[in-house]
């Protein structure tokens, strides 16, 4: 039934469709809604990690997170020793207005620690760099490394099967080690290799024994987010093939059903585009039968699959931009977490010693710190596009490239803190009604965004959970339900 204004009176209006009459049709519907809700649920809430560092499974360590820390925070004290020099070193918004040296920022690194807040309204960009420094010391201490891969593949090669074998039990013991000692790191797992004719049966073999050492050794349990990487994919066979085995793992180590997972390794051409000129993504999702949790890029197979030579192969390349965006929007609202893939220019200093151990002259040392300053430029500047095109992931090759992640991930999330709490605090102080801060329009998607903001910046060290919620205008419930929708609902029933 209608009501309707006409000529002044109100009318009685009937509907000219019955319910009997719209039953197969809503039924229809419902079905169809809750099909697409099942190949795209939205993004899990979980915490996903800024990065995955490499390193070769025959010299992984139970505390090979911790040596990694160190020699992060060696190759920063000896190219950037204090928050002047790593601003100037990779270019930090607003890094020409600070001191020429530490020395000089004497009185301004007392007025940053007395007053921060005045001091991130009025002197931006020197809070910035001292609070992004003092972070990253904070981090490389706290939790050096993120997310780990033990890898059989690239950082490996191809070695004897003796070998291997040996190698994939001792990393197994190790990582058991590390998992009952508490040093691994949050997230950690293992590359393996394709599953291509030549190479499959290795890649199986390495993938049982490790497994099944591991379950073994740590009491009949796996490490806290542990996950198995399948590179090189071309064909949605590889992934089903590879989902079947970890099934067979399951059964065979006692593990829980569904508790062994993998990501993809996107780095072929055919992994984007298959012989029939289908988008193959989505295939090699739906291949996966729920294991998969992420999708990595692999920057250099990739641009050599583009037959781009080696001088130009690097993550900004167009080719690559190409490919990522075909992956954000295969599994955008899959809850498929992306990542990116790495900087292959290392900052390694190129003088270390002369002969006779002579000490280094003046030259060999600025030298030393060009070199390395230029890489960690470099390195930033790849995050950044990265984190701008909402890839928050992405590898890590080399100890002193931690110092420039978690650098250019909090300066990503620091930079624009002001702007959205402004956004977010109106968001929710009307309920989900549009709101115009600014020149910049929010909708109820944005919301959400907002948020997903506010828990990658907790997630990762940029911000403490205290200045989120005096920022964000949240509680930390609130923030930790990870739901803008229950957010509003929940305020708009008090």
């Amino acid at each position: 039934m209608l009501f309707v204004l006409l000529y002044g009176k109100v009318q009685l209006m009937k509907a000219s469709l019955s319910d009997e009459s719209l039953n197969e049709l809503t039924d229809r519907l419902r079905r169809a809604n809750e099909e697409f809700t099942r190949h795209y649920p939205g993004e899990t809430g979980r915490r996903q990690p800024v990065h995955t560092v490499y390193g070769g499974a025959h010299l992984f360590k139970s505390d090979s997170a911790k040596r990694l820390g160190s020699l992060a925070q060696r190759s920063l004290d000896q190219f950037a020793p204090d928050f002047v020099a790593f601003a100037r070193a990779i270019d930090l918004p607003g890094s020409d207005q600070l001191p020429a040296s530490f020395e000089e920022a004497a009185d301004l690194v007392n007025y940053l620690n007395n007053k921060p807040e005045q001091a991130r309204k009025e002197k931006k960009a020197a809070w910035l760099a001292y609070t992004i420094y003092r972070r990253v010391t904070d981090k490389l201490v706290r939790e050096p490394v993120e997310d780990f891969r033990i890898d059989f593949e690239d950082g490996y090669g191809n070695r004897p099967d003796e070998e291997e074998d040996e190698h994939a039990v001792s990393a197994a013991a190790e990582t058991a080690d590390g998992s009952k000692k508490g040093t691994l790191p949050p997230f950690i797992g293992i590359r393996i290799k394709p599953f291509n004719e030549e190479l499959r049966a290795r890649s199986f073999r390495t993938l049982d024994i490790f497994v099944s050492s591991l379950v073994e050794l740590n009491n009949g349990r796996l490490p806290d987010n542990f996950v198995v990487t399948l590179p090189k994919i071309t064909i949605p066979e590889q992934v089903s093939t590879l989902a079947a085995l970890l099934g067979q793992l399951e059964k065979q180590t006692g593990l829980a059903e569904g508790s062994l997972k993998f990501e993809m390794m996107i780095e072929t051409t055919q992994s984007i585009i298959n012989h029939r000129g289908e988008i193959n993504l989505p295939l090699l999702l739906a291949a996966a039968e729920g294991r998969c949790v992420a999708a990595h890029f692999g920057t250099y197979d990739y641009t050599a699959g583009c037959n781009i030579t080696a001088a130009h192969q690097h993550m900004l390349h167009p080719a690559c931009d190409f490919a990522k965006s075909m992956m954000q929007v295969s599994f955008a609202g899959t809850g498929i977490w992306l990542s990116d893939g790495a900087t292959n220019i290392m900052p390694v200093a190129p003088h270390r010693f002369t002969e006779g151990g002579a000490p280094l002259t003046q030259r060999q040392i600025e030298e030393n710190r060009e070199v390395v300053h230029r890489a960690w430029k470099l390195h930033y500047n790849h995050i950044q596009h990265s984190l701008t095109n909402a890839f928050y992931q992405g590898w890590d090759l080399h100890p002193a490239q931690l110092p420039t992640r978690y650098a250019a991930v909090y300066a990503f999330f620091l930079e624009s803190l002001e702007a959205a709490s402004e956004r977010l605090k109106n968001f929710v102080e009307k309920a989900a009604k549009a709101t115009l801060v600014g020149d910049v329009f929010d909708d109820a998607a944005t919301g959400q965004g907002l948020l997903n903001y506010f828990l990658r910046a907790i997630n990762c060290g940029a911000l403490t959970e205290d200045e989120a919620v005096e920022l964000s205008g949240l509680t930390l419930e609130e923030l930790r339900s990870a739901s803008f929708v229950k957010i509003l609902k929940n305020r708009q029933a008090c």
